[in-house]
């Protein structure tokens, strides 16, 4: 397989989504290992298997429609395998394998057929103590944006996936690149007061248009960079309650076509009257309480 991703939007032609089954048992409460999922469990509004099972086919169905070619990874018995994202990432012709937090340490096992498809020099392996997920990375043309955190308790948060090692790293591994480093606001337990990736707060669309959460960052300089890049006419505000809702993070199958939850009625409504976009509405509410939406179930191979 010839990897490809210059971008979050380029016309998608192969791509890894999670997979909803063997799911096992609602975690304990100390289990969670994101805000949101800590919240569902603590109100008893976890999902169950079959609704996830449900979803993830909706979502299926419409990158069949668009044809591309959709993998799955090998079902892991009793274990939580939606969130293809945080795995492994794409940019440019590499595969950065992630160093996941070690309650999803066995995950990266079930995508060994997956691996295997890609040429063993295009594969980067980064060192232990490099720390790095793909929701926290988003890849547009000669831009690098990649959420962090830089607290000093950077080892006490769960939510804390990115650390400034790794992104070093993609540094010298992409040194065309001009990389952004964006820090985001953390918290284990408040899902109103945190950001888990940075695709949850971030997420580019059409060929130069965002949806952006204001709030989601650390220092307003690195929102407002953003508004400079993009512009301010480019770009979608959620509110607070949106981005509890996951509404930034979408899916595109190319510039044009959008994947998004069909109770985003604001934004859906925006994205097809104002931008002009298609936009394939699924149902993806309970997905939602596990701390991910759309772009954190997939992990994109090759775009044009």
């Amino acid at each position: 397989m010839k990897l490809n991703i210059k971008n979050e939007t380029g016309r998608l032609k192969s791509v890894v989504l999670g997979q909803p089954n063997s799911m096992g048992p609602v975690p304990a409460l100390l289990e969670s290992y994101d805000a949101k999922s800590y919240y569902s469990i603590e109100n008893n509004l976890y999902p169950k298997e079959p609704e996830i099972i449900r979803e993830m086919n909706a979502f299926e169905a419409v990158l069949k429609k668009y044809d591309v070619e959709v993998l799955r990874p090998d079902i892991i018995e009793d274990y939580n395998q939606v969130f293809a994202r945080d795995v492994a990432f794409v940019i440019d012709d590499k595969m950065i394998i992630s160093n996941v937090i070690a309650d999803r340490a066995d995950e990266q096992e079930a995508y060994k057929t997956v691996f295997e498809k890609v040429a063993w020099r295009k594969i980067i392996n980064l060192p232990e103590t490099a720390h790095i997920e793909g929701g926290d990375v988003i890849v547009w043309d000669d831009f690098l944006f990649i959420g962090t955190c830089f607290s000093e308790d950077y080892r006490n948060y769960k939510t804390a996936r990115t650390n400034e090692y790794a992104i070093e790293i993609l540094k010298e591994y992409f040194p065309k690149k001009r990389i952004i480093d964006l820090e985001l606001r953390k918290n284990d337990r408040i899902p109103y007061e945190g950001i888990l990736h940075l695709d949850c707060t971030f997420n580019p669309v059409g060929t130069d248009k965002c949806i952006i959460y204001k709030e989601g960052f650390v220092d307003e300089s690195d929102y407002r960079l953003i508004v400079d890049i993009f512009g301010e006419e480019n770009c979608f505000h959620v509110t607070a309650e949106e981005m509890f809702e996951m509404n930034p993070n979408i899916f595109s199958i190319s510039p044009e076509v959008i994947v998004s939850d069909k109770t985003f009625t604001r934004m859906n409504n925006h994205l097809r009257n104002e931008w002009g976009m298609t936009v394939e509405e699924i149902p993806y509410r309970e997905i939602s309480k596990m701390g991910g939406l759309l772009r954190c179930s997939t992990m994109p191979l090759v775009r044009e």
